[in-house]
């Protein structure tokens, strides 16, 4: 092995050993977490944390003593719609800035592009106004009508959109599909990584919610699931952090298996890429 084979050998192996300390220091929260989940409240309290009286007994707990199964519910069917109605109005959105052609587009576009500089905070105040005089609070709808779209969305689609060649466009013109053929069998298909990405990102972030439905939610009917975590913790289970750092690590599964999913598609697609 040559001195150069060495010292790339070498740097290698910091790197390697960098990046192993990093995702420790990264995922040791995670997995104090899970497994804390396992241990007594008494065990949590003193500290004891390599107890080895680990059990169910939380889990058990967290889904006969609490509502936390409606609060699953309720997250799961406001996300899953959020994310549908996102893919559906984004692509629409973004088709149209790409394939169509009408007067002030560029500058419809540009104001798309000025919405996202506002935070969604400055928004509060006249979003909430509109959802009460709608009569919508405490309701599915207050949690999906102001995110039935996103100006991020539509900007990442009409990026990719772009990409599409216009070979596809011009050969089904020549076939005689109309716009919504063509959106729906060739520029759907052709750009599914994009869209997994953007469904991933709005149920991760419909799932995260914390501020709005607070704002707009009271009772466990509607309650989101992030609020319903910190509701646990002002009422009788106050003190059993067994049981809520339970509750923690089932509203963590399902963001883990929407990533993993979108990560197994993604690497599909950038296969399928580098084989075409």
């Amino acid at each position: 092995m040559t001195q150069i084979d060495e010292r790339a050998a070498l740097k290698k192996f910091f790197n390697y050993l960098l990046l192993i300390v990093l995702a420790i220091i990264i995922l040791a929260p995670f997995f104090i977490g899970i497994w804390t989940s396992f241990l007594p409240t008494m065990d949590i309290a003193k500290g004891n944390l390599f107890s080895t009286n680990i059990s169910f007994d939380n889990y058990v707990a967290a889904f006969t003593k609490t509502p936390i199964l409606r609060y699953l519910l309720n997250t799961l069917v406001i996300s899953t719609i959020t994310m549908i109605a996102q893919l559906i109005f984004c692509s629409m959105s973004a088709y149209a800035f790409v394939f169509l052609k009408f007067k002030y587009r560029k500058t419809i576009f540009t104001l798309f592009l000025i919405t996202m500089m506002l935070p969604f905070e400055a928004e509060i105040i006249p979003n909430f106004a509109t959802v009460k005089q709608m009569g919508l609070l405490d309701n599915y709808a207050v949690l999906i009508v102001p995110f039935l779209t996103s100006a991020f969305g539509t900007f990442m689609l009409r990026q990719s959109f772009m990409q599409t060649p216009l070979e596809l466009k011009e050969a089904s013109d020549i076939e005689g599909l109309n716009h919504f053929q063509f959106y729906w069998n060739i520029v759907l298909p052709y750009n599914k990584i994009s869209m997994i990405t953007l469904g991933a990102y709005s149920f991760l972030g419909s799932w995260n919610q914390y501020l709005w439905p607070m704002l707009t939610t009271f009772s466990n009917n509607s309650r989101m699931i992030q609020n319903g975590l910190k509701q646990l913790q002002s009422e009788e289970t106050f003190n059993d952090w067994g049981m809520i750092q339970a509750s923690a690590a089932i509203i963590v599964i399902p963001t883990i298996i929407v990533l993993f999913i979108g990560q197994h598609y993604f690497k599909s697609g950038m296969n399928e890429g580098a084989v075409k």
